[in-house]
């Protein structure tokens, strides 16, 4: 163990590596001008190569297996309306053959499942576009929100393609004449 939490094998690698195979403090690079060239010989496995998983065979993964190109990612939204769908099927199914077990539940009303909440009314908290605090102050020349004072003697060092380009962050069509 080289003391301290390691995730993996590569992290432990990387330690070791960055704690021992450096050369020493000081240590003066030595030109290999006057040694003589010795014959190569097959030299072991490094711990790099030791280490490696690359030359597993992995059987978990099909070798004929091709992404299917054309597939798309549904949003969460798309995903529960299909869900919903497919209950309120279920349910007509079951109706349909008399097995209707008295569903009880408003299939409108908004629980966990349901995205569509309404609006707050609390008012939206507004950050700082630079730290990312709270922001009780708004500059008026360059309307970015600041958390104190010693951000704001920075953003009136700031350059306006420096202003501009912290207020795209937070709004993207935002633009100051």
């Amino acid at each position: 163990s080289i003391g301290c939490k390691v995730k993996s094998n590569y992290q432990a690698f990387y330690i070791y590596c960055f704690i021992y195979c450096r050369p020493p403090k000081g240590a003066k690079r030595k030109s290999n001008v006057a040694t003589p060239v010795q014959a190569v010989s097959p030299q072991p496995p490094s711990l790099v190569e030791s280490l490696s998983y690359a030359h597993y065979s992995r059987p978990f993964k099909n070798p004929n297996y091709t992404k299917n190109t054309n597939r798309r990612a549904k949003s969460a939204k798309q995903v529960i309306g299909a869900e919903r769908e497919r209950e309120k099927l279920g349910r007509e199914k079951l109706k349909a053959q008399g097995m209707d077990a008295g569903w009880a539940e408003d299939p409108e009303a908004t629980s966990f499942t349901s995205i569509e909440a309404p609006p707050s009314v609390l008012p939206q908290k507004r950050y700082c576009d630079i730290t990312g605090l709270e922001a009780p102050y708004t500059d008026p020349t360059s309307g970015l929100r600041y958390h104190d004072k010693s951000i704001y003697e920075l953003i009136k060092s700031l350059n306006p393609a420096s202003m501009q380009a912290y207020r795209s962050v937070r709004n993207p069509h935002s633009v100051v004449k």
